[in-house]
């Protein structure tokens, strides 16, 4: 098996399908893990998942992101990344792969603040001691957004054909409708979290108000923390007499941008389908780039 050749088809795939790798590659991990080792799957997991002590939170802050990674078992897995597929792909003929990473990631982020608030400051959580996995709250966060972003946009399930805002609320409704009797009250909680984080950055966006925009700056920040340019010290700069020219290289996708939200506007207001063909072409190559 040509490992680079792996490596080279990974990085071809979308940011939607790359999440669903590594949730699988890790969940194959732990699984067979434990099946070799005779070993409980905790044994592989518990720095990983998040728990609801503050003092193990402190020495363990990762797990607000490290959770949203891990499954307990093959159908909690397969349902989430079912879901994230489907509302990914709605998502990515919108917005770009670092707006997905970013919705995916915060949403996962405050689906498990909500956890551990509720678990240490509900009665009814009192002397419970509870962990925290599953990527429930982020990918409810990718549902949720994009069905507050562009509501009127239809789907097909089965013969019938369904707005995404109704899907959302039904999703939002039955976790709700579990919450008082349910034995995962904690997730149905950060399923909330995750849920409301997507509406809340989807009502600002709609507004003009980008309020993922910092945590796009830091990924951009790690990311080239990891970047090494082999020609650094010997950069060749090329001058050019126009003006024009050059402040087209160092802006080339402002009227790129201006088409990218008239189309959304007109989503807004009209719904997805409203769009023509070439609108819709336009977005789907957009949300690539």
């Amino acid at each position: 098996m040509n490992t680079n050749n792996l490596l080279d088809q990974y990085k071809q795939l979308s940011i939607v399908l790359k999440i669903i790798v590594i949730n699988t590659l890790i969940f194959l991990i732990v699984y067979l893990g434990s099946f070799f080792f005779k070993l409980p799957p905790s044994i592989f997991v518990s720095w990983f998942v998040l728990p609801t002590s503050f003092l193990e939170i402190v020495f363990q802050p990762w797990s607000f992101v490290t959770y949203a990674f891990l499954h307990a078992g093959f159908w909690h897995l397969f349902w989430n990344m079912y879901l994230l597929y489907w509302f990914g792909l709605f998502t990515l003929n919108l917005f770009t792969s670092k707006r997905f990473l970013t919705i995916y990631l915060l949403g996962a982020i405050n689906g498990g603040l909500f956890y551990v608030l509720a678990y240490n400051f509900f009665p009814v959580f009192n002397n419970i001691s509870s962990n925290l996995m599953g990527a429930s709250a982020a990918v409810l966060a990718i549902v949720i957004f994009i069905a507050t972003y562009t509501p009127e946009a239809m789907v097909r399930i089965f013969t019938f054909r369904i707005k995404l805002w109704q899907i959302g609320l039904v999703m939002v409704l039955l976790d709700l409708l579990q919450l008082p009797s349910s034995g995962n009250a904690g997730g149905l909680i950060a399923h909330m979290g995750g849920a409301i984080f997507g509406y809340v950055y989807a009502i600002q966006l709609k507004k003009g108000n980008d309020i993922g925009i910092w945590f796009e700056n830091l990924i951009d920040t790690v990311v080239n923390l990891f970047k090494f340019n082999k020609h650094k010290h010997f950069k060749q700069v090329h001058k050019t007499k126009q003006t024009a020219t050059k402040k087209t290289k160092r802006n080339p996708t402002n009227n790129h941008q201006i088409k990218i939200d008239l189309i959304l506007d007109k989503i807004g207001k009209s719904g997805y389908d409203s769009l023509t063909k070439a609108e819709k072409d336009f977005l789907f190559k957009a949300g690539k780039d």
